[in-house]
């Protein structure tokens, strides 16, 4: 008797079993799919507005040097790096670099590469730093020591692309570096760096009550 009814429940189980891991299975689909949408989204939107800031804000700061033109395209990408991880931040910032460069004429591949490296060391520095501590004071850090990374990063950027694909002599750079170069990729990467910190400060909170609305 109790082997007949467990060959019968046996087909019942199975399939029931079956129907409720396939509906499971439709709902993680469904999440993933959703979550690569917004991730897509997010990127997107923070892709465009670094591009409506170049086009903008478009500032220079000092009369010796015009071509160094201060804007704020990397604060959108700051603060996706603050909110959604490095990876999201360096995605942002590979789709700005190169609508900059070869888009919105910003130098080709040359100012692309400018541009990637130096805003990269800031991106990857500042978001692996607040990813570790986790904190306001790890977000300073990581922009702090971003910044300096990035300005100690344009030295010698400049001295490679400057002279050998603009043709500027080498002793004209040089001599350009303390009084121009360093103070300018300073004053840069400072700005940019409070504005995302203030941003993402602004932000949190109504950040932090989205996600916990979102997983409910």
């Amino acid at each position: 008797m109790i082997r007949v009814f467990n060959a019968s429940l046996r087909p019942v189980l199975c399939t029931g079993l079956f129907f409720v891991d396939s509906q499971i299975k439709k709902k993680e689909d469904r999440t993933m799919e959703n979550t690569k949408t917004l991730k897509m989204t997010r990127v997107a939107i923070l892709s465009a507005l670094s591009i409506v800031l170049i086009l903008l804000v478009r500032i220079p700061l000092f009369p010796a040097a015009p071509w160094l033109i201060y804007d704020m395209a990397d604060v959108p990408i700051l603060i996706g790096t603050l909110f959604f991880g490095t990876g999201a931040g360096m995605t942002i910032l590979s789709i700005v670099c190169l609508l900059q460069a070869f888009a919105l004429g910003g130098d080709g591949l040359v100012g692309f590469i400018m541009h990637f490296c130096s805003s990269g060391a800031l991106v990857i520095i500042a978001g692996y730093i607040y990813a570790k501590r986790g904190t306001f004071k790890g977000l300073v850090l990581g922009l702090v020591i971003g910044s300096l990374a990035m300005t100690a990063l344009m030295v010698p950027l400049n001295l490679v692309f400057t002279v050998h694909f603009y043709g500027v002599p080498q002793d004209v750079v040089i001599a350009s570096l303390g009084p121009v170069v360093i103070p300018f990729n300073l004053i840069k990467a400072g700005l940019n760096s409070i504005i995302a910190a203030l941003v993402h400060k602004g932000l949190a909170p109504v950040y932090a009550k989205y996600m916990i609305r979102r997983k409910a």
